[in-house]
């Protein structure tokens, strides 16, 4: 079977997502830096809000420093951009070394 390259995608809530490869950061919302953060890239048009009206509770954010705001909480996202990031199978046991 030949290897293909393949663009894997981070869902932060609500249908949307974002290119896993892009993501520097996922921080929580409350902080006070986190808000000088969200208003920073309001003015410099760099914000993208996917919260379809809910509370924001995780900032996600790209290597092109645009911020974009999720409802779902960051250790969730995070956990999501932790399991697109492992290699195909990696959580099977069969490529642990055994063979079928």
């Amino acid at each position: 079977m030949s290897e293909r390259n393949t663009i894997q995608l981070l869902s932060i809530g609500f249908g949307n997502v974002v290119r896993a490869d892009r993501v520097v950061a996922i921080v929580a919302a409350g902080s006070a830096p986190m808000k000088r953060l969200r208003e920073e890239a309001r003015v410099a048009g760099k914000l993208v809000d996917a919260t379809h009206g809910r509370r924001t509770r995780a900032l996600v954010i790209t290597d092109s420093d645009h911020v974009i705001l999720s409802a779902i909480q960051a250790e969730t996202v995070a956990q999501r951009l932790a399991h697109a990031s492992a290699p195909a199978g990696a959580d099977d046991p069969v490529h642990e070394g055994e063979q079928r």
